[in-house]
């Protein structure tokens, strides 16, 4: 009997991967989404599949979860939350209420069916971290009140919320920091790094690199992301458990690069950073290597490769 697994932001970017793979995997599967920041042309591809199920609806709506309460579910994903700075900063509510009362309410379903839960947390539990690179044990340098906080400190107290089902309720539950991540799938409105500066430089427009640009990041491509995400679910390891690339480079770099891959025409263009924007990012994955077998496969040169075939799919549609 297939197992179904529910996917909470399955029709967002990375949602829709994980959607994808455990369709291939055999599980039926059902995708709930309010489609804030995800898009349904990502699920369109399985929408007639007799495996898949699309419920409109937002975590923090106990209405939807009457409906699911009919479904036999094993495991939970919960991936729905905005993740875009941008928009985190202007909508912070959302953010914060996504990963507290939306963590919550599948929390309380997973007790309910006895299925196992997987909480999407961030890399922005470190904050602006001063240790590099980041391990699990690392408590993080967090602007409790600044601009990003709906974001940070709703990933943080949805992993405090999550543990304490563990503990209190014995349920079984599994955490990934998730750190930067691209691929296809992603929206051309995201202001993150990599969907930003193709956008810009496929329209030939100046790339605009925060700050002197030498700050970093470390891309993971999405396909590994999900590998890891599924790994950790299939796993004796609550976690914390790092998912990302350790591969380090500095922002200008990563303009630089993108402008040569697409043969733009375009120049860096040097814009104000944002308030409690990390000058540093790159995950230590040793615990997800040797207790997942678990490290990135795509070189960052063959992720941006399959990205930019993606974008320049979505500018032909403009």
């Amino acid at each position: 009997m297939s197992k179904i697994s529910l996917v909470a932001g399955g029709a967002g970017f990375i949602g829709s991967h994980l959607c994808t793979k455990l369709l291939r995997k055999g599980n039926k599967v059902i995708c709930l989404d309010n489609l804030s920041t995800g898009n349904k042309k990502n699920i369109q591809p399985f929408l007639d599949n007799k495996n898949f199920r699309f419920i409109q609806g937002d975590v923090t709506d106990s209405v939807i979860f009457q409906d699911l309460n009919n479904f036999r579910i094993k495991e939970i994903y919960h991936l729905a939350s905005p993740a875009a700075v941008t928009y985190i900063v202007e909508y912070p509510v959302d953010a914060a209420e996504a990963n507290s009362i939306g963590t919550k309410n599948l929390l309380k379903l997973a007790l309910k069916k006895n299925a196992k839960f997987l909480f999407a947390s961030s890399s922005e539990v470190y904050g602006n971290p001063k240790e590099h690179p980041q391990k699990e044990t690392y408590w993080g340098n967090v602007n409790p009140v600044g601009v990003r906080s709906g974001y940070d400190e709703g990933k943080r107290f949805g992993e405090a919320l999550t543990m304490g089902y563990a503990r209190q309720y014995n349920v079984d539950v599994k955490i990934v920091r998730i750190f930067n991540t691209y691929g296809p799938n992603s929206s051309s409105n995201d202001s993150r790094v990599i969907p930003q500066f193709l956008m810009q430089a496929l329209r030939s427009k100046p790339l605009t690199v925060h700050g002197d640009g030498t700050q970093t990041r470390s891309l993971c491509f999405v396909s590994d992301l999900v590998e890891g995400i599924i790994l950790a679910m299939e796993s004796e390891e609550t976690g914390p458990i790092n998912l990302g690339n350790p591969e380090e480079y500095r922002v200008i770099d990563i303009a630089h690069k993108i402008i040569f891959l697409t043969k733009s025409f375009s120049k860096t263009t040097f814009v104000e950073r944002p308030k409690d924007d990390p000058n540093k990012r790159r995950p230590d994955i040793s615990f997800a290597h040797n207790k997942l077998k678990w490290s990135p496969k795509v070189s960052f040169s063959q992720g941006l490769e399959k990205t930019i075939k993606y974008f320049r799919g979505i500018i032909r549609e403009y």
